[in-house]
């Protein structure tokens, strides 16, 4: 078909999913066709009852997990140059174009990955007695009186694991040929070889490595009291100064660790059935960092919430500062999600997405390679049709600093166990679907009104109308 191969070559979209592929176009007006079923073809509704631990719960309401079939299916992951080292477990911290990648599993190597080079660039190893197992990794608060823009500098904590350890890292940007000589001068000085000689090194020269973390009078500090089992451990920063490392842990407990007096101010129990280990746990913010509720009022009140999905359980945590208490609210979770642990998740304004994620089944270890979506708003779920080229699990997903791609790196299969994986997707084929397929569309009436003399050759008639109609009418609006 001469007339097709002229269209698709005219809008190059062999990479684009949602552009309607048409067998015959005197029957456009009655129906589109797309390259796969988006979803499943069933809308299924699961309603979700409180389990009997949950019943004191304040607030809880009893809601609907939906499945929707109205999701194109997404654009394919873009394979990236490969991880220079098999990696899983991998923890990863974003820095402007820079993702951090710190360490993994029984792995100490800790390399920066230009977004933009395409590049990978080796900083530092931890030090040799530092085991890493199940470890958490994130980004300290940056001084509010500097201009972000101007941020050269960021630190970096690292914590917990089977074998828990509390080390921080102040990191300069690497790709910086002034800030690479300066790092490799003391690298060379110290003949490094992933141990810590951090005691011959001045103040300024701690760049890009990793070092114990002190109080004010140099005293080391451990994150995790001696009963605390830390594998698997999720943590974000919040709090009315970004002061609070909230940390997430087995079995079933959340504590509350202050930055500036490096105590714990609060230890409380998580209303779950099953345990907490590997799971998602993110900030419920407009910015990922913090989300303050101040009332305008003569006492202000202040109030941070995140929310935790694993296997079974799914929550919404609200802190109160002023109280130091702690609220908690059951979420639904879907069916299909529900088994899953270990899974890559990433946080994108009202969505969380899911992917992968593993599960045992007696002595057998289940790995999945699909694809789920969470709406925080909404507070629905969508299993996508669209799959991730293999099972995949202990992968770790992350944003690029302008919010347009998703990053998954690393992570084990059952097949080949440890993989040199790094692919990136683009976040719109996830967040917004229905626009894009929509556009992708509209596209193609562009085509057909530029090229009426093919399709007067073919001797084709379009209803116009009708096709416009059903292209509104797939993103959710009546024409």
């Amino acid at each position: 078909m001469k007339f097709f191969r002229q269209y698709e070559e005219s809008l190059k979209i062999q990479d684009l999913v949602g552009v309607f592929i048409v067998t015959k176009i005197n029957n456009m007006g009655n129906r589109t066709i797309t390259q796969k079923p988006p979803e499943r073809q069933t809308r299924q509704k699961q309603k979700l009852t409180p389990s009997t631990s949950f019943q004191d719960l304040n607030d809880f309401s009893t809601t609907t997990v939906e499945q929707s079939q109205h999701i194109i299916t997404p654009a394919p992951f873009q394979s990236l140059d490969e991880l220079p080292i098999l990696l899983s477990g991998s923890q990863c911290v974003l820095h402007k174009n820079e993702i951090l990648i710190c360490g993994g599993e029984n792995e100490r190597s800790c390399y920066s990955y230009h977004t933009i080079k395409n590049e990978y660039k080796f900083i530092c190893s931890y030090p040799s007695d530092v085991i890493l197992e199940g470890h958490c990794v994130v980004k300290l608060a940056e001084n509010n009186n500097k201009d972000n823009n101007d941020i050269s500098e960021i630190t970096l904590l690292s914590f917990g694991g089977k074998y828990k350890h509390t080390l921080v890292m102040k990191y300069v940007n690497f790709w910086n040929s002034e800030n690479y000589l300066k790092v490799k001068r003391y690298f060379n000085m110290l003949e490094y070889n992933g141990t810590i000689g951090v005691e011959e090194l001045n103040e300024p020269d701690k760049y890009n490595i990793w070092i114990p973390l002190t109080d004010n009078h140099n005293h080391s500090i451990s994150i995790g009291r001696d009963e605390d089992q830390y594998l698997g451990v999720r943590a974000v920063i919040g709090g009315s100064n970004n002061h609070l490392l909230f940390i997430t842990y087995y079995k079933n407990n959340i504590s509350v660790f202050d930055l500036n007096t490096f105590q714990f101010i609060k230890h409380d129990t998580l209303p779950t059935n099953n345990y907490i280990r590997y799971h998602c746990f993110v900030s419920n913010s407009e910015n990922g960092q913090e989300m303050m509720k101040i009332n305008q009022e003569k006492k202000k009140k202040k109030s941070y919430e995140m929310l935790l999905f694993c296997k079974k359980t799914g929550l919404s945590i609200k802190y109160d500062e002023d109280n130091n208490a702690f609220r908690f609210h059951r979420l639904p979770v879907f069916d299909d999600i529900s088994p899953f642990n270990k899974y890559a998740y990433v946080r994108v304004n009202d969505v969380i997405l899911f992917f992968g994620g593993c599960c045992w089944r007696g002595d057998m270890r289940i790995v999945s390679k699909a694809l789920h979506r969470y709406f925080i708003q909404r507070n629905t779920w969508i299993t996508f049709e669209y799959t991730l080229s293999t099972p995949l699990y202990n992968c770790f997903g992350i944003l690029d600093e302008d919010n347009t791609n998703i990053h998954i790196i690393g992570g084990s299969n059952n097949d080949k166990g440890m993989i040199f994986n790094h692919m990136k997707t683009n976040v719109s084929e996830w967040i917004y679907p229905q626009l894009v397929n929509f556009l992708q569309s509209f596209k193609f009436l562009v085509f057909l009104k530029h090229n009426r003399n093919l399709l007067h050759k073919t001797n084709t008639k379009i209803n116009s109308q009708k096709i416009t109609s059903n292209l509104f009418a797939n993103i959710g609006f009546e024409f």
